[in-house]
């Protein structure tokens, strides 16, 4: 996957970046990074991407020209490229949305500043994405929360392929509760079930603890939940609310 991210502040992903999983599918050649300037896409000697608003206002806006100009020149030499706004207005990236991005080769994320950009953008995008119901100073943290959710789907990244698979939201649930050593922390012990080698107590455990935690913390989760784990679990949720521990308030 080739993420090409438009912006102002390119130093801002320098870290990120460079750790954690973002670093391994980077060094596997399994995600690509190009980080566009934006500025080098203006027209005025003091490389203005920004504006004061027609008819007057609060703030600044982005101009359509650098970033329109900056699409240009990215989808020259990609055919293919998936366009991408990150905008309050666009509907919230969730589980399913970035499992569908994984799948394409070239996407640019555009990263407003300021009161946001000028309206004619929106006619050059694909979309519009949003990460949630709230304000930030600009797209890049944005930027970097979609690539962080993104290329960990992208197929070799992860390097046990099913722990995106059971992971929280992937068919509607939060992920069923997990524990490793000591077995008894402080009074409180990892469920039996657990330790008991019967794989298929376990996932009946898992299914059932999952739809349990989701109905305690998401109860909103339970009526989106559609995938096969939510469909074939015929175990009503309180069996597995005894093993869980108590919630945290």
């Amino acid at each position: 996957m080739h993420v090409h991210v438009l912006t102002i502040f390119p130093e801002l992903f320098a870290t990120p970046l460079a750790v954690g999983m973002a670093k391994r599918a980077r060094d596997a050649g399994l995600l690509r990074v190009s980080l566009v300037d934006l500025r080098d896409y203006t027209s005025d000697r003091h490389r203005s991407t920004d504006d004061a608003p027609y008819g007057g206002g609060h703030g600044m806006v982005m101009k359509v020209e650098p970033i329109v100009v900056a699409l240009e020149a990215i989808a020259a030499g990609v055919p293919h490229l998936h366009r991408i706004l990150l905008s309050p207005r666009g509907p919230v990236l969730d589980q399913a949305r970035a499992t569908a991005l994984a799948r394409l080769r070239d996407v640019a994320l555009i990263c407003g500043r300021y009161e946001g950009v000028d309206e004619r953008v929106h006619e050059f995008v694909d979309e519009e994405l949003s990460i949630g119901d709230y304000v930030l100073s600009g797209g890049e943290l944005a930027a970097l929360v979609v690539v962080d959710t993104v290329v960990r789907l992208v197929p070799g990244v992860l390097g046990n392929v099913l722990s995106a698979a059971t992971e929280s939201f992937t068919e509607g649930l939060l992920e069923y509760p997990q524990y490793t050593r000591p077995e008894v922390f402080r009074g409180r012990a990892v469920p039996s079930v657990l330790l008991s080698g019967d794989h298929a107590a376990v996932e009946r455990w898992r299914r059932a603890a999952a739809r349990a935690t989701t109905a305690r913390r998401r109860p909103d989760l339970l009526e989106q939940a559609a995938g096969p784990r939510s469909r074939a679990d015929s175990t009503p949720a309180r069996s597995a609310t005894a093993s869980l521990p108590p919630a945290e308030e």
